[in-house]
């Protein structure tokens, strides 16, 4: 599953915007898991540039490594990876939850991710997967529709309330699956409710037979800065026996990394 949402136009050139260094970041965008490898015309098209704007981008990042090719087609290097991992060190909680993540999953059977919101997205930051197969295929950076994910109704439960409306206003609304709910008013029900009980479960909204349940992670002056999941497929855990078994697991994980934050105890 590739999400992608369309990129803001670019504000005019200022000394407080480089346009250039915006417009290389598109070109680094452009490659996906659909797209792992372009030639210059496709990320032109791709980003709106010129042949010319395209290459010299390209070029310049090959000769920082990012990017490498065999004389017709580009493809990202490994290198690119550290610019996502210089936000991942920049938090070490990160590093102090995973041990807690891992306790989680030994204790449940099921995989654990923590996700940040970016728009109206979330964006993996930090995942252990069990050992049972899964179809859903997400590692750390991998990005999902905040809308129909427990992480992500768990993170826009904690905006005020005039900023989620206004994001939902704006939020392309898709059917997933047959269980997706696919009006705002139905989801602004489903994220109150999460606000109000502290946790969230989707089932199947966003994958057939994939239901994840997910709880905020809290800093020390009480804002929810991220959120924790437990996933696990239909076909063996209903969502009834993961509220009733996984949950408590969950809260007392979350709640523990939410202390390692400065949050104070409850």
């Amino acid at each position: 599953m590739n999400i992608q949402i369309a990129p803001a136009k670019d504000p005019k050139p200022s000394d407080s915007y480089v346009q250039s260094f915006a417009r290389g970041l598109e070109v680094i965008r452009s490659f996906s898991a659909s797209a792992p490898q372009q030639t210059l015309s496709e990320v032109a098209a791709q980003t709106g540039l010129t042949r010319a704007g395209a290459r010299r981008i390209l070029l310049t990042l090959q000769t920082l490594g990012y990017v490498e090719t065999d004389g017709r087609q580009f493809r990202l290097t490994p290198r690119i990876l550290d610019l996502g991992f210089a936000y991942l060190s920049s938090l070490p909680i990160w590093n102090l939850a995973e041990p807690v993540m891992e306790d989680l999953v030994e204790e449940v059977r099921e995989s654990s991710s923590a996700a940040v919101l970016d728009g109206l997205d979330i964006v993996y930051v930090l995942r252990v997967p069990t050992h049972k197969i899964m179809r859903t295929n997400l590692g750390v950076g991998s990005r999902l529709p905040a809308c129909w994910t427990s992480m992500g109704r768990v993170l826009l439960a904690a905006l005020p309330d005039e900023e989620l409306q206004q994001r939902l206003a704006v939020h392309p609304l898709q059917r997933w699956t047959e269980h997706t709910a696919t009006d705002v008013p139905t989801l602004l029900t489903h994220i109150r409710q999460a606000r109000q009980q502290g946790w969230c479960l989707v089932n199947q909204e966003l994958e057939e037979g994939l239901i994840s349940i997910a709880a905020p992670l809290t800093n020390r002056t009480g804002q929810t800065v991220a959120a924790l999941n437990i996933s696990g497929q239909a076909n063996r855990t209903s969502a009834q026996v993961m509220q009733e078994t996984m949950l408590p697991a969950l809260l007392k994980a979350a709640r523990t990394i939410s202390r390692m934050m400065g949050a104070p105890r409850t």
